[in-house]
């Protein structure tokens, strides 16, 4: 029942409205190839004045504000908006404030960083068929914080998001700024030439033909010294 979660949070950003805020994470990269699913929505705020007014909506759409102590690919200051809905299902809104944290790396972006690198983009969905206009990382940025952070997921993202940049030299010095290239390049490397990753990657964004996933594939493997 993944569309009353996504169409959960379609509603809750529309409703937040004009407030100042940028979408990352999964959310985004539904703005920039094949929609995903997420049952979280990452949201960067630049002060905890702005926090507090998008808080407030949240808490009048019946979230509930949760312990930080979860796990989460950042840390540092942000709080998490849980909403039980249909069937008892939850979705739940991460809101970071200032700054976000990579917990692999303590890699630092800031919100004011976040906010230079976004543009309002249309929001497609997964499991529905609604599309909401809102502020989103750019592509070329995005696609830096999920190469420092390289779970096995931004990987599957980085995969998806890589023919699309806009500056690749961008990209690799904004990287490069950060933590070691190379090091990422390995990852990533070993991660899409296993025999498991299409399969994973299919199961999240859907059937690629071999034409497509080269492409792909060429396009990752190119973000490198």
């Amino acid at each position: 029942m993944l569309q009353f979660r996504e169409k959960e949070i379609f509603e809750s950003i529309k409703k937040l409205g004009k407030n100042k805020f940028v979408i990352i994470g999964g959310y985004a990269v539904s703005a920039y190839t094949f929609p995903r699913f997420s049952v979280d929505c990452d949201i960067v705020v630049k002060e905890e004045s702005e926090a507090k007014s998008i808080e407030e909506l949240l808490v009048d759409m019946q979230y509930k504000k949760v312990s930080d102590n979860f796990s989460v690919p950042y840390k540092g200051y942000f709080h998490r908006f849980e909403k039980k809905i249909e069937q008892g299902f939850i979705v739940s809104m991460d809101v970071l404030i200032r700054e976000v944290l990579d917990r692999q790396t303590n890699s630092v972006f800031s919100a004011a960083w976040i906010f230079d690198n976004s543009r309002i983009k249309t929001l497609r969905g997964k499991t529905i068929t609604k599309k909401i206009k809102s502020r989103i990382i750019d592509i070329d940025a995005l696609f830096v914080m999920k190469m420092i952070s390289c779970r096995s997921t931004d990987i599957r993202d980085l995969f998806m998001l890589a023919p699309d940049l806009d500056n690749l030299e961008w990209v690799k010095q904004e990287v490069s700024k950060r933590y070691e290239l190379t090091s990422r390049h390995i990852k990533i490397k070993e991660k899409v030439e296993s025999k498991q990753f299409r399969d994973g990657l299919q199961g999240v964004f859907g059937r690629i033909d071999d034409e497509l996933f080269e492409k792909h594939m060429q396009a990752l493997l190119s973000v490198k010294d």
